[in-house]
């Protein structure tokens, strides 16, 4: 059987997240597993590098499939650019090692979350970044960010109140930049829980805003869920790329 390598785009602004949902056709993952089964002839199950929430979009998302159909990578890639609606786009399709998996063999992931950070409106971008027009301290952020990095228990910066496995996970980078009228949130690690990039910038906006301290973020290591920052808008991140 041969197992196949995408890489996709995509604006997640109608959909219900990644995750195929029974019953409902605006997931990410349906939409492909639709168009891929139609393509093929036969029934395929597609392995995403992670679940991005609803609402969450993607520059450098992962998947693989196998199959049995003998059609050549590049026309499933044309066929899939055919079929496929248009805020989701295939860069790639290729044949990979049949041990290839998109989630399990993936090493890093870098996300960016974009701030609107005026009062002037944001028309063209309304669907990419999250409007904040109040004054942010980016100075306390960056030595809130700091505490960030290496490895710590991430419980209260998870969505999941039931998770059962390890809530530790290993941040490499956070950087923090003004770009014009916008404030870019960047951060890479070797993997992330259920809405916890999401609650990681609501953590560093209350530090910005005077709400919470820049050396706290220590005490909310191993914490719970209420004590770190507020939810940020999901229109706001973006899936940038995932390295193995």
């Amino acid at each position: 059987m041969r197992n196949l390598r995408l890489d996709i785009c995509y604006d997640g602004t109608r959909y219900r997240g990644w995750q195929r949902l029974p019953g409902r056709d605006d997931t990410i993952q349906g939409k492909l597993e639709t168009a891929l089964s139609r393509i093929l002839g036969e029934s395929i199950e597609v392995s995403g590098s992670g679940r991005t929430d609803a609402g969450v979009h993607a520059k450098g998302q992962v998947a693989n499939f196998h199959c049995e159909s003998t059609m050549p990578a590049l026309e499933i890639l044309e066929n899939l650019r055919k079929y496929l609606p248009e805020d989701i786009g295939i860069y790639g399709c290729k044949e990979v090692s049949p041990r290839f998996h998109a989630r399990l063999n993936a090493k890093e992931k870098t996300y960016c979350y974009r701030i609107w950070n005026s009062e002037s409106p944001c028309v063209f971008d309304r669907r990419f970044v999250a409007v904040m027009p109040e004054a942010l301290d980016i100075s306390a952020m960056e030595r809130s960010a700091q505490f960030l990095l290496g490895e710590h228990d991430f419980s209260a910066f998870c969505g999941n109140a039931k998770m059962k496995k390890s809530t530790v996970r290993f941040i490499r980078c956070l950087e923090i930049s003004r770009q014009g009228e916008e404030i870019h949130i960047t951060v890479t690690g070797n993997g992330f829980l259920y809405n916890m990039v999401r609650i990681l910038v609501g953590t560093l906006v209350e530090v910005g805003r005077g709400e919470r301290r820049a050396d706290s973020i220590p005490d909310l290591f191993g914490g719970k869920r209420a004590e770190a920052g507020f939810l940020a808008p999901p229109q706001g991140l973006c899936l940038q790329e995932v390295y193995y």
